[in-house]
């Protein structure tokens, strides 16, 4: 006899728990509703050692630590978080979506999509991700300053990452690594009048420092390059599959076509951070989700009503207030520690 698998039901399901997602979970917790969070963990932010560009955030936390206490700030105000892999979806009625996971099945009335993508890596060898390997130029940028830098890649993005870098330093490679460029002509032209280096043998091998920084870079015809790190430019796997399941618009790029809340193509679903158009920075991401989680509770707030409800249902009574499930209720007023 197999076993039955467990269903929580919730008012809003957020998948993925990056920076996006767990905003958009902040705010619909904050604001009322029974939410959870569903993440297989890792991720882009994850993997970063240092956080950047992000205010009131010190340079010296790191992407797990910054998710660590965005975990902890979302169960402090009652939000779940369920550590599991959404592997399908569906709506079977018009009021609930269902989205199952390995380890059990979560219904929501309103589903935030917030799976973001995979950077394409390069094959081997390779200098360590975050100690040489960078795929954020915007994120990045700042740490090459006047330093030797590379770019990898022989694509339109990497000849014009390798052009946007000399506005950081003088000394910038472009590296092919034994592929045939696929830049236009006039990017081409564009790269003959800057003084940027295409150089197309392939790496062979990887020299780090003691502190384990990338420190030069070894090519098949013998050549070692110093370098003090560089960016890969190989494009993104976009994480669409759940949203392709629901039925939500895909734009050519994969990612999910949204509007300015975050709302897809289909009702009651939202998308937010990496998985959609735009910057991939977390700053973006976390406006992204704030975005959102306002306009899910736009849809989900009962009061005020309107003047149809009004005059069908009369006037709201005192019991009816507030309109928030008893254990936030309960949370939010123990969480209220100012002024006693």
């Amino acid at each position: 006899m197999s076993q039955e698998t467990d269903v929580h039901k919730y008012e809003v399901v957020v998948v993925g728990g990056g920076p996006a997602g767990m905003t958009a979970a902040l705010y619909g917790t904050r604001l009322g509703h029974n939410t959870a969070v569903v993440t297989r963990g890792g991720g882009r932010a994850a993997m970063m050692q240092e956080v950047h560009n992000l205010l009131g955030v010190r340079e010296e936390t790191s992407g797990g630590e910054f998710l660590g206490i965005g975990q902890e700030q979302l169960e402090s105000y009652g939000c779940d978080i369920h550590r599991d892999m959404v592997s399908s979806c569906d709506r079977p009625s018009e009021g609930a979506f269902r989205l199952s996971g390995n380890s059990a099945d979560y219904e929501a009335e309103m589903v935030v999509l917030a799976t973001g993508f995979n950077d394409v890596r390069p094959e081997p060898p390779l200098p360590r991700t975050g100690q040489g390997l960078h795929y954020c130029l915007h994120c990045d940028a700042h740490m090459f300053v006047d330093e030797s830098t590379y770019v990898m890649g022989h694509a339109e993005s990497a000849a014009h990452v390798a052009g946007i870098l000399l506005n950081f330093t003088d000394d910038v490679d472009l590296l092919t690594r034994g592929e045939e460029p696929e830049w236009s002509d006039e990017t081409a032209a564009m790269l003959d009048r800057h003084p940027v280096e295409v150089f197309h043998e392939d790496v062979s091998g990887v020299q780090n420092g003691e502190d384990g920084w990338l420190k030069a870079l070894e090519f098949e015809d013998g050549t070692v390059r110093e370098y003090k790190g560089g960016f890969a430019m190989y494009g993104a796997e976009y994480n669409n599959g759940l949203a392709r399941e629901l039925g939500c618009e895909i734009n050519d790029d994969g990612t999910i076509e949204v509007g300015n809340h975050g709302q897809t193509s289909v009702e009651n679903v939202y998308a937010v951070g990496d998985c959609t158009p735009g910057h991939n920075q977390i700053p973006v991401a976390l406006g992204q989700g704030a975005k959102a989680g306002i306009d899910v509770h736009f849809q989900l707030r009962d009061f005020p009503r309107e003047p149809e409800q009004l005059a069908e249902l009369g006037p709201v009574r005192s019991e009816e207030v507030p309109d928030i499930p008893d254990e936030l209720l309960e949370q939010a007023v123990d969480f209220h520690t100012y002024g006693e």
